[in-house]
């Protein structure tokens, strides 16, 4: 069995901490909503698809 050797190798996933990141914030918009479920307008607001798709519509036009 092999084990990570302990201090100074710390390694960081930016993808997975920015999921993580994302997950936190369902999580509180799914415990201050007054519905059972999130709407599936509510969670692209909390991710931001919209400012997303906005982005890559000005970086196809070149721009």
């Amino acid at each position: 069995m092999h084990v990570a050797p302990v201090g100074g190798t710390a390694v960081q996933d930016h993808v997975a901490l920015a999921e993580i990141e994302l997950c936190g914030e369902l999580i509180i918009a799914a415990s201050a909503a007054r519905e059972d479920r999130l709407s599936l307008e509510s969670i692209d607001e909390v991710l931001r698809v919209a400012e997303e798709r906005a982005g890559e519509g000005r970086g196809a036009e070149g721009g």
